[in-house]
């Protein structure tokens, strides 16, 4: 099983549709789908806390215009939620036993993201 981490904290699974693209962390964006029509859901792998790249290829993927539903998929600690949302991650999809070492509290606490968005300080 698997628990969706959202600003307001843990989910279940709530995602019913069948158009999910799944994303490995080693993709190069130059191989980055083109259009995205159909797709309802994008699930970026992230197969260890230290391998980043899934935050690159969500900046990758928004700025190629896709405005779905975008998930960041594996092991994405508490700590990192920040930068997945500031990345253009929607949610973050974890398993049970990290659920459990790192309780909704934890990342609802990094839930401000938007407040402490260095960009958003500059526009101001």
């Amino acid at each position: 099983m698997s628990v969706i981490v959202r600003d307001d904290g843990f989910h279940a699974e709530d995602y019913t549709g069948e158009a999910v693209l799944d994303i490995a962390q080693d993709t190069r964006p130059d191989a980055l789908p083109e259009s995205f029509d159909g797709v309802d859901l994008v699930r970026v792998a992230f197969p260890a806390a230290s391998d980043g790249r899934g935050f690159s290829l969500a900046r990758q993927l928004r700025a190629r215009g896709y405005a779905g539903r975008l998930r960041a998929k594996g092991h994405v600690i508490a700590d990192q939620y920040a930068m997945a949302r500031r990345c253009g991650f929607d949610e973050v999809e974890i398993s049970d036993d990290l659920a459990a070492r790192q309780p909704a509290e934890q990342w609802i606490f990094r839930a401000d993201w938007q407040e402490h968005d260095y960009r958003a300080r500059l526009k101001a």
